[in-house]
């Protein structure tokens, strides 16, 4: 029998539903929240502890006292400085030991899994732990691209491809042939709402969001949900193109839902 399943928790949607999908599988949890990252909802009910970001002496401390065998990091954390980060002195010696290596966002998770590792335990991807999460090939719900937004959707293909082999994001917006924004250490949500101020008159944006080239696939995979979709529609986007088999989505049947009502398409490619 498995043993307990531990969740370092930061923000969204995607924690809750690991705590709900490990429950309904009768896996023992408990989640690790990350200050001022992790919903207060996401540890309701469940064993759980938080800790700050740079104290990962007291988080592998509370992983092992609570008996975890396996880890999953699930949800987003803002990047903070050094100096915010206070490391302690676990912290300080993992980043003496990687150094300049982890400059990008996927150098150093894939470092911080290797460490992870390295303590004994196992690193899950989230989507082990989901059942029917991975977007398919083609269109979820009703809509469907037209000629110009296919287009848009191969520049975004192009220019996200670019960003990701840099490490710096894996979304960019484009409208008629013009990059509205690129996602960079703000995020996808944050990124949709700075394009909403740019977009231009006539036929919406498309959003693409591509898995980065050579990512470790068990942390930070291109997840979409509800929200993704509602801040889409507000931007005035008229759909969503996320590259298939890599990308996470969750609550499937709201964001179909979503999709159609806004008149949005919601499409997986396959990015080559």
């Amino acid at each position: 029998m498995a043993g307990r399943i531990g969740i370092v928790a930061g923000s969204g949607t995607l924690p809750a539903r690991l705590v709900e999908s490990c429950q309904a599988a009768g896996r023992e949890v408990f989640v690790l929240a990350l200050d001022g990252e992790a919903e207060p909802e996401a540890v309701a009910g469940v064993a759980h502890a938080w800790c700050r970001v740079g104290a990962a002496a007291k988080g592998l401390d509370l992983l092992r006292a609570n008996e975890v065998s396996e880890l999953v990091l699930a949800g987003g954390v803002r990047r903070p400085s050094v100096t915010s980060l206070r490391p302690d002195w676990r912290a300080a010696k993992f980043f003496a030991r990687v150094g300049r290596r982890v400059l990008g966002d996927d150098g150093l998770l894939s470092a911080i899994v290797k460490e992870l590792e390295r303590e004994g335990f196992r690193v899950v991807g989230a989507d082990e732990l989901l059942d029917h999460s991975g977007l398919p090939e083609g269109p979820l719900g009703r809509v469907t691209p037209d000629g110009s937004a296919l287009s848009d959707i191969e520049l975004g293909v192009r220019i996200a491809r670019a960003l990701g082999a840099l490490d710096i994001g894996q979304a960019v917006v484009v409208q008629q042939g013009l990059v509205l924004g690129v996602e960079a250490i703000e995020g996808t949500d944050a990124l949709l709402r700075r394009c909403g101020e740019l977009r231009r008159d006539g036929p919406g944006g498309v959003l693409v969001k591509l898995e980065k080239p050579g990512q470790e696939r068990r942390v930070d995979r291109p997840t979409m949900g509800p929200q993704t979709v509602a801040l889409a529609a507000a931007t005035g986007l008229r759909g969503i193109a996320a590259e298939a088999g890599a990308t996470l989505v969750l609550d499937r049947d709201e964001v179909v839902l979503a999709a159609d009502a806004a008149g949005l398409f919601v499409v997986g490619i396959r990015a080559l």
